[in-house]
C-alpha cells in the first residue's frame, strides 16, 4: 500500500467529476468489475478497469480531465515527497 496525502472528502460514483481538480485521485471499486474514464471534455483520453469491489488506482491526471467511476469512490491524494 502506498503512502498519501489525504487532500479532500470522497465523492461517490464520480460522473465527469473533476475532483477539486486534483493531480492525483485514489479510485476505490465498490462494486464489481469498474470501469474508470478519464476525460478532456468529451474525449475519453483513457480508461482502466477494476475487476471487484475492493480494488483500488492512484490515477495522475491534468487539473482539467474528469474521472468517471459508476460504482465506486474517488478521493483527491498527493505525495509525501512533494
Amino acid at each position: 500500500m502506498a503512502t498519501v496525502i489525504v487532500k479532500g472528502e470522497f465523492i461517490n460514483n464520480p460522473s465527469a467529476n473533476n475532483i477539486g481538480r486534483a493531480v492525483f485521485v485514489h479510485c476505490v471499486a465498490t462494486g464489481a468489475t469498474q470501469t474508470i474514464s478519464v476525460k478532456t471534455s468529451s474525449t475519453v483520453d483513457g480508461q482502466i478497469y477494476l475487476h471487484a469491489a475492493g480494488d483500488s488506482i492512484i490515477i495522475e491526471k491534468h487539473p482539467d480531465q474528469t474521472i468517471t467511476l459508476a460504482d465506486g469512490h474517488a478521493s483527491a491524494v498527493g505525495s509525501p515527497r512533494g
